[in-house]
Parts: C-alpha cells; structure tokens; sequence
C-alpha cells in the first residue's frame, strides 16, 4: 500500500498511503486520530466490524477507501519470452496447477495487491501484502462458493485485509480467515507458491505464463512504491506482538502444521549447505534455499511442495508469537 518517497498524483491511494508513512516514520503516530473519528457502530471503510473476530481497535484504516487499490479481476498474460518489462532480479511469486505454471510480478502487485484469476476449472486468488512482504494463494471457494476478492483500505497487524465481493466479509491475509461478515470463522485453503527472482523461475519454468502490465489500470509498474521500506527498522502500523532476535524485515520461512508454527529466517538458512530436514510436530519437512536467488521452499517426505509462506520477520511473529525459529547447527527434534 504505501510509499516512501514516489512522486505521485495528490490524490492517489498511493500517494495517501505514502503521506501516512511518512508521518509515521517521522514520529507522528495518527492511530489515536483515526480511532477518535470513529463511528459508534464501529464501522470502517464501509465494513461493520462490531462482532469481529479480531478487537475493532486492532483495526487500522490503512489510507485508501474500499478498492482504492484496485485488484486485478481481468488478468492477461504473456509468454515468457514476451515479459520485456521484467528484468532478471524482479521478484515473482510462481504458481504451478496441473501442467499451468504462472508468475505474478511483485512490481505490479505492489500497486494491485490481489488477483482474481482462474487455472482451468479452478479459481485462484493471488495476494501479496507490500506492508509485511507476504505473497499468498489461495482456492477461491469456500465450502464449493466460489469468492472473488478486493481490497478493503483496512490492515490488522499491518496486512491487508481483504474481503470478498459476494458476502462483504473480510479475510485476513496471513490467517486465511474470514474475522467479520456472513463467513466469519471460515478458512482458505493456501496453494503452494515460490517467492523468487524472474530468471529463476523462468529457469525453472521457461513454459511459464506472465502477468501482464495490461492490467486495466495506468500505474508506473517500473517504479517502487516501497522503496526504502524494506531496509527500514521501523513498522508502518501498531502489531499486537513485536518479537527481537532479527531485522524487523529479515525474510523468514513461515510454515504452518496441525497449530504448531515455525520460522526459518533466510539469515539463518544462509549458514547451512541449502537444503535441511526438519520436523515440526509429527511432520517431517525438508527445507530447501537456494543462497543466491534467496528462494525458500518446504516440502513433504515425498518431495511434494508444501503450502507456506515468505514474509517479514515481524508479520510472522505479529501473528504466531508462539512460533518456533530455526537456529543453523541445531539439530531436529526427535
């Protein structure tokens, strides 16, 4: 959502978001503003969050109204060989259904954040929160109802908050959880994804298929709306736990296995010869990171990929501050 320093229309969600962030990160903390204007109905960019699963108070209205940051709904994709506009160190997040292999460029989801897209018969919604750096994918259906999504303008923990366009519920992102709305309670299934370079996935999957800046909308895609943000110490918005030990954006591993959660910080996985077996419950996983590309990925005892995520340090912890944290030369329990 936000920027350090781009030079953008006024009044552009952009531009509100990148005013706030300055402010924040200039000591001028307008939480208590923004709580003080609120409705008695607890009511939020549009979203009635009375009976919400999360306290309204965690919630931060992010700078943009209601699909101020516009999602992709439409998506067109090219070739590999006709993906001109990336360069080799852009990152991706790389999806694989069936015999489809796609790449959803972190340049263009900085500025769109979900995409609602379709891979056969199957619907898929790519979300990448620039604010904890978390790309996730999800099965678009609950329960066999098929979802699309959006972008609220509403943050909790510092992700965004989704919401879906058939029920007006919103979705925490990194929870996979519906926390207010006709679906409260209700879970998305996470698809397996790699977070990686352009040349790297393209090596991996040169028949792969390309979001494509032909995205209804007119944004410098070749500018970073970021930029700065993540060798920044400092948090955009209040999180509920804050956790030391690492940069606060130091990129982890983040898996999730029957409620037992760890973390593997790429600062970490960087000591060891780039691929680790390791257990998380009953759970056997096989942690494979490639140094150069700084790509994570877990997978089963069958070589299968798992579904995890990669993310900041602090969005991890934020969310699972009961997590465990992998320390290169310790050995796996038993």
């Amino acid at each position: 959502m936000p920027s350090l320093n781009p030079p953008l229309p006024d009044r552009s969600p952009i531009a509100r978001h990148a005013l706030w962030l300055r402010r924040v990160l200039g000591g001028l903390v307008l939480v208590a503003a923004i709580y003080s204007a609120a409705p008695a109905a607890q009511e939020m960019n549009g979203f009635d969050l009375k009976d919400s699963l999360i306290p309204w108070l965690q919630i931060n209205f992010g700078g943009p109204e209601k699909d101020g940051i516009p999602s992709i709904d439409k998506p067109d994709f090219v070739m590999a060989g006709f993906a001109a506009f990336l360069r080799n160190d852009d990152e991706v997040l790389g999806l694989v259904r069936g015999k489809t292999a796609r790449a959803y460029p972190v340049p263009i989801l900085n500025w769109h954040e979900v995409v609602n897209d379709r891979i056969g018969k199957d619907p898929v919604t790519i979300t990448f929160c620039p604010l904890c750096g978390t790309g996730v994918a999800f099965d678009a259906r609950v329960e066999g109802r098929e979802l699309t999504f959006g972008v609220s303008g509403l943050l909790y923990n510092s992700d965004v908050l989704l919401y879906d366009r058939q029920t007006n519920s919103l979705w925490s992102q990194i929870l996979g959880q519906a926390i207010s709305g006709p679906l409260k309670g209700k879970r998305l299934t996470m698809l397996p994804l790699t977070h990686t370079s352009w040349a790297d996935w393209r090596k991996a999957q040169p028949a792969t298929q390309v979001l494509s800046t032909n995205t209804g909308n007119v944004r410098p895609y070749r500018r970073n709306p970021y930029d700065g943000y993540e060798k920044s110490g400092e948090l955009m918005f209040p999180v509920q736990f804050r956790a030391a030990g690492f940069h606060p954006k130091e990129r982890v591993l983040g898996i999730l296995i029957d409620g037992r959660a760890k973390a593997y910080p790429f600062a970490e996985l960087g000591k060891t010869a780039g691929e680790i077996t390791d257990r998380i419950g009953d759970t056997v996983v096989s942690i494979r990171y490639d140094h150069k590309v700084r790509r994570a990925t877990a997978h089963g005892s069958d070589g299968t990929q798992l579904a995890t995520m990669v993310g900041y340090w602090f969005a991890w912890y934020a969310f699972h501050p009961a997590t465990e944290v992998y320390r290169a030369g310790t050995a796996p329990r038993q």
